[in-house]
């Protein structure tokens, strides 16, 4: 199980300004846009060790801290 914990800390190291924590939605709060899913992409494969395949790279498993973390324990990401 992916501790949320740890996807807070990489979401304020992609953009220390936005209150992740009290937004239900990142996608459409705008908080997040393409460019920064990529480079969540990558903080997230650095920090699990993970492979995360290009069809899962979809605005729907990145909305909020549940679905970031269903994606990473998907590619074998663990605490």
């Amino acid at each position: 199980m992916v501790d949320d914990k740890i996807i807070y800390g990489i979401l304020h190291e992609l953009n220390d300004s936005a209150d992740f924590e009290n937004i239900q939605d990142f996608m459409e709060n705008g908080v997040l846009d393409s460019i920064d899913i990529m480079t969540l992409v990558e903080l997230l494969e650095d920090h699990f060790a993970i492979e995360i395949g290009g069809k899962d790279i979809i605005p729907d498993n990145f909305r909020n801290v549940d679905t970031i973390c269903r994606l990473v324990e998907k590619y074998g990401g663990s605490l």
